[in-house]
């Protein structure tokens, strides 16, 4: 029963998906209908299902059948007319050839005519078309034309600007023609060859500049603004700018910087003989100062080609090299002129500079050395020119015939005498021509100290001490050294020697009028603290004392040379009742000297003419104790103190002033007492009051007298060895030789208890 039930659902299940199937078949789209009919084969009714559509077909043809019936009679109406019209139509056909031909006929011209128009119209458009396209490459050619024409005038950067509108603006407008592709590759190139030839005309600059620097720098050391005027400075605005443009900025400072500085050591390299003209060192400066001047203004007009630590850096080493430079090469120059002019183009060297901001301070203290150079190369000028006045000078006092020759004279050299001043003319100055050379040499040596102070921002005191020390080595060690070796001159005279004494009296009394003629052009009196004082007083009193050495020397070397002219006959027994000959001339040499000695410091002139008397008494006695004279007579001894009462004479005359009593015969007080013993053959009192204090012979020698007892002994002894050949031995010669023999006796006895 359930069975049956359930084959009747499927059954029913079956007939509705037949029915749908049915339904979808007519209302498909028979391209779409396999799907459909798939699924009928699929199932396992088909047989069912082809036999529902065959009922369904037969009732679909018994509908189209009755249509049919229905509709027969307006069909076949339909089938008349239209024969109708089949006849109609062909008429009408007829009639459309007929006017198709006429009409191809007579349009035919206006189909070419219309032809012709069509091609017109298409090249119209081509025109249009072509114009169009051309004017959007005429400003690409036109820019493009510009270019060249501004790279072949050098308008390098210009030509960068219309480069990149071209590349940026103009190109991409027509970037699908072919000379646009040419254009695009050669851009490249371009751009080399405008950064090939704008670092080729910085090179040239640079050229240029560094064979211009020495123009340059002479126009700012003499003007200071407007010197980079004369610089063409666009080529490298026009370098910076084509770099920047480029991205390559980096590389162009780089590179500038790098070539400036080899520049710049090319610069500071100073030539060889630069030494030897101010205009090597002008040069040297002109090019120093050339080379800032330009870096300066590119310092200031463009942003950052250079900066300042660069600008210093090259400054710190031109500083150090050209410092040292000047040491080496200054060191060669002996011209005192040069040194000031160099001083002088170094102050213009450095005040130019600092103008442009660069610190010169260095450079001033190095002037402080080169004024150590230049004080020593004028004290080898003065040198000079101190031994030239005194080589030149006559050593005599100046005359003078006229107050106009006076006034001359007193207006070189500050000299005041009230006594000169009341003589008549023709009168004579007690120094001679060297005096107001060399004090007027001094002065004009103050003037040459004085110039290189000039300009180097010194205090008055700072030159003051300068003057005052340089002054110092001038009189201490180059006017010292000159009057010594005047003094020394082999062939120099006792006159000549007695003039520089008197010279160097008066120099050193003008001492006080250089001090003020110093404090006159400084405005430091000297009472300032630590003012240096002049050394002029010790210098002309250290020359007169040379100078009165030199003449006591000079005395002694004259009288040596009038006592070599001695020829005494020791032997003789005769007796010429004269002074020898050599000594009246001697005696007449000393009074004529000691004439020229009046206007000496009595002290001097006292003391050479007491030098003279004692150094004439001491060769006197050597004469007479000379161990070549063996024997001599009493004779000879008489004839000997003859001469020695000439030098006593003389001595009591007074040749010098200012002697007490009989001060001057004490040089002569040993010989005289010696003599006396001997003349007066005076023995006993001698040997009485020998070592008394107040004794008569108290200046004799027990040595001395014995010597010379000795001499007259042998003479005695080998005379009477002579007179016994040819007669008998007189007693009283015999007594006298006892007597002799006695006397050394004792005198020896003396001597060798005063020993003891």
């Amino acid at each position: 029963m359930e069975r049956s039930k359930m084959a009747e659902a499927e059954s029913l299940e079956t007939a509705a998906e037949h029915e749908r199937i049915l339904r979808e078949i007519e209302s498909t789209d028979t391209a779409c209908i396999g799907p459909t009919l798939r699924s009928v084969y699929d199932g396992e009714e088909h047989g069912r299902f082809m036999e529902k559509l065959e009922t369904r077909i037969r009732n679909h043809d018994r509908e189209i059948e009755k249509m049919c019936n229905f509709h027969y009679q307006g069909f076949v109406d339909s089938i008349t007319e239209l024969l109708k019209v089949r006849g109609e139509a062909q008429k009408l056909k007829n009639q459309v050839t007929d006017t198709n031909r006429k009409l191809q006929h007579e349009g035919k011209e206006l189909v070419i005519a219309m032809e012709e128009l069509k091609q017109c119209r298409l090249q119209q458009r081509n025109i249009s078309a072509t114009v169009d396209k051309l004017m959007l490459c005429l400003p690409v050619l036109e820019m493009y034309s510009k270019l060249r024409d501004q790279m072949k005038t050098k308008r390098h950067y210009p030509a960068l600007k219309t480069l990149e509108h071209l590349e940026h603006t103009y190109l991409p407008q027509v970037s699908h023609y072919r000379f646009c592709k040419v254009m695009v590759d050669n851009i490249p190139k371009l751009r080399e060859e405008i950064k090939d030839v704008s670092m080729s005309d910085l090179k040239d600059f640079l050229e240029s500049i560094r064979k211009h620097s020495d123009k340059i720098g002479e126009t700012a050391m003499k003007q200071v603004p407007g010197a980079q005027d004369l610089v063409d400075f666009s080529p490298v605005y026009r370098c910076l700018h084509i770099y920047s443009v480029l991205g390559a900025r980096e590389t162009f400072e780089n590179y500038y910087r790098k070539q400036r500085r080899k520049q710049a050591r090319l610069v500071l390299q100073p030539p060889s003989n630069m030494h030897e003209t101010l205009d090597g060192y002008r040069k040297y400066f002109n090019q120093i100062v050339g080379f800032f001047v330009v870096e300066d203004h590119i310092l200031h007009t463009t942003q950052g080609l250079v900066n300042r630590a660069y600008i210093d850096e090259l400054w710190e080493m031109a500083l150090s090299k050209t410092i040292a430079a000047l040491r080496t090469h200054s060191s060669y120059c002996s011209d005192p002129n040069l040194v000031l002019d160099l001083k002088n183009l170094i102050v213009l060297f450095a005040d130019t500079l600092q103008v442009y901001g660069f610190p010169v301070n260095q450079l001033f203290d190095m002037l402080l050395e080169i004024r150590d150079q230049y004080s020593e190369t004028l004290l080898k000028k003065w040198a000079g020119i101190f031994r030239n006045i005194l080589d030149s000078d006559n050593y005599s006092p100046i005359p003078v015939t006229s107050e106009e020759m006076y006034k001359k004279v007193v207006g070189q050299f500050p000299f005041q005498d009230t006594e000169l001043e009341k003589q008549p003319f023709p009168k004579k100055f007690p120094f001679s021509e060297f005096v107001p050379k060399v004090y007027n040499q001094i002065k004009e040596f103050i003037y040459a100290c004085l110039k290189f102070s000039e300009d180097l921002h010194l205090s008055s005191t700072e030159v003051d001490d300068m003057i005052r020390k340089s002054t110092n080595l001038l009189l201490t060690r180059t006017l010292s050294n000159s009057l010594q070796n005047v003094i020394k001159r082999k062939n120099i005279g006792l006159t000549e020697l007695v003039q520089i004494i008197i010279n160097t009296t008066h120099l050193e009394k003008s001492c006080k009028y250089l001090e003020e003629f110093i404090t006159n052009i400084t405005n430091v009196l000297p009472e300032t603290v630590h003012t240096t004082k002049l050394y002029g007083t010790t210098t002309f009193k250290d020359a007169r004392h040379a100078a009165e050495e030199e003449i006591y020397t000079n005395l002694n070397q004259k009288i040596d040379q009038f006592l070599q002219l001695a020829d005494y006959d020791w032997m003789t027994g005769d007796l010429d009742n004269k002074a020898s000959d050599y000594l009246v001339d001697l005696i007449a040499f000393l009074r004529s000297t000691f004439a020229v000695f009046t206007h000496l410091p009595g002290k001097v002139a006292q003391t050479a003419c007491m030098s003279a008397c004692k150094h004439l008494a001491t060769s006197l006695m050597q004469l007479l104790l000379e161990a070549e004279v063996r024997q001599l007579t009493l004779g000879a001894l008489q004839q000997f103190n003859l001469d020695v009462k000439e030098c006593e004479q003389f001595a009591r005359s007074g040749p010098v002033p200012g002697f007490q009593e009989d001060t001057l015969q004490l040089a002569f007080i040993d010989l005289r007492q010696l003599l006396d013993l001997f003349i007066q053959w005076d023995w006993s009192t001698y040997l009485a009051d020998y070592g008394q204090p107040n004794c008569k012979y108290l200046r004799v020698n027990p040595v001395t007298a014995l010597t010379l007892l000795e001499k007259i002994s042998r003479e005695m002894k080998d005379t009477s060895r002579k007179n016994n050949m040819f007669a008998q031995f007189r007693k009283n010669e015999r007594d006298k030789q006892k007597l002799i023999d006695t006397v050394a006796k004792q005198l020896r006895g003396l001597i060798s208890s005063h020993h003891s």
